[in-house]
């Protein structure tokens, strides 16, 4: 990344290409509830220098965001409705903060262990986030429809932590990869078939 960063700035395009990278939530030790998300002590050595980097260059921190993930890990726990946003009221109550879908839950805890580490001032951008049509539990078309459309619509309301900021976020994927192995939920994120056909409508 510094390297990256060096090469931009000897050509003087340091102020118009921002050099970050992507991580996992897996980063996080704990999530719950969000004003305690946390690093954890395996990723930490490797996020501290990462984060130092981006808030002396002003670059986001970029994170793949996926409620299906943490909703199929945590059934019992997770309804799905909390993770395609469209539980009718709130569901976790954190201090002050009212969360009524598990995506903001996930970026908001995400935005506390960034603060625990100096990283105040580091915004994120959703890097990847989607939802399975096919291959395991609770992957079907109607749910990837209704979670993208929900997410397409919430992401310029920010998150209660940092309200009306918006989250410049990216869907994963345009297309099924029909020959991934091993097959699975993996095959089937794409907004469209592999012969270009739309799974199903979207309204941007």
């Amino acid at each position: 990344m510094q390297n990256v960063r060096n090469a931009l700035q000897s050509i003087g395009l340091q102020d118009k290409i921002k050099v970050s990278t992507s991580v996992s939530t897996a980063v996080l030790g704990n999530s719950y509830p969000p004003s305690a998300g946390a690093f954890s002590s395996d990723a930490l050595p490797a996020l501290q220098p990462i984060i130092g980097f981006l808030t002396g260059t002003g670059a986001p921190l970029l994170a793949n965001v996926y409620p299906y993930f943490s909703y199929i890990g945590n059934l019992n726990t997770i309804s799905l409705a909390y993770a395609l946003f469209t539980s009718p009221g709130s569901v976790v109550s954190d201090g002050q903060l009212q969360y009524q879908n598990l995506f903001d839950a996930t970026v908001d805890a995400l935005y506390a262990a960034l603060e625990k580490v100096g990283g105040n001032n580091v915004a994120i951008v959703v890097s990847e986030s989607g939802w399975p049509s096919d291959g395991g539990v609770g992957a079907t078309t109607e749910n990837a429809q209704t979670y993208v459309s929900n997410l397409i619509r919430h992401v310029g309301q920010g998150t209660p932590k940092r309200p009306g900021n918006y989250i410049d976020t990216f869907i994963f994927s345009m297309f099924d990869e029909n020959m991934k192995q091993p097959q699975g939920t993996e095959n089937h994120y794409g907004l469209f078939n592999p012969d270009k056909q739309p799974k199903y409508s979207l309204s941007f």
